[in-house]
């Protein structure tokens, strides 16, 4: 049966359900609603842009976007963005997808949380963030309607506490490896929750390079 929400049909394929059902049994329910959010509020931007894009690939893209914050798909030394990037790489891999339809995934996730770059890229690239933006951020809030806003929060709803809670997951997946923050904004993350927090700063290690000049 197709899952509609705010008049987006969720991708009902084979590989679509697997990742459904991945994600649901990985993520707690805050990060497995806000995916599922994310997948909309990508599809109605891409939608109200007049951008062709494939609602498959969208949707891996935000169902996997934030399982590098998942213990089972945490490594030590990356990125939580490019962990999750790393495990919708291998999950695609699986299906046989074409491998440009795999590095568009997998550059959407990776380049979520990097402003100013991904709407400059293909559709998938750029609805990813998109909906990330605005169901963090607020980005758009207002290009939508209030019956697109309350038919995906009523499907999937925002935790009265989201927006404390979102930042302390963020915090979560980045406080044993606080070197991946450096140029990105989890660094804004740290240093909001961890007291012993100390930002790398980009001028000092120029500054402080081997180089004699």
């Amino acid at each position: 049966m197709y899952d509609v929400v705010a008049g987006i049909t969720v991708p009902d394929s084979t590989i679509a359900r697997a990742a459904t059902q991945l994600v649901r049994d990985t993520e707690d329910d805050l990060l497995y609603n806000h995916s599922r959010r994310v997948f909309f509020w990508g599809a109605l931007a891409g939608e109200r842009r007049g951008l062709k894009y494939d609602p498959e690939l969208l949707y891996l893209g935000a169902m996997f976007h934030d399982m590098g914050l998942t213990k089972a798909y945490s490594s030590p030394n990356l990125r939580f963005e490019v962990d999750g990037a790393n495990a919708a790489r291998e999950f695609m891999k699986g299906y046989g997808v074409p491998e440009r339809d795999i590095e568009d995934v997998w550059t959407a996730i990776a380049l979520h949380t990097t402003p100013g770059i991904p709407e400059h890229m293909r559709p998938t690239i750029a609805l990813v963030t998109a909906g990330v933006e605005m169901d963090v951020l607020g980005v758009g809030y207002h290009d939508f309607t209030h019956e697109q806003r309350d038919h995906v929060c009523t499907h999937h709803p925002r935790e009265a506490n989201f927006k404390e809670s979102i930042i302390d997951h963020f915090a979560e997946g980045a406080i044993m490896k606080p070197e991946t923050t450096f140029g990105n904004v989890k660094a804004d993350v740290l240093a909001l929750k961890d007291p012993n927090y100390k930002r790398m700063n980009f001028c000092s290690i120029i500054l402080g390079s081997a180089w004699p000049s």
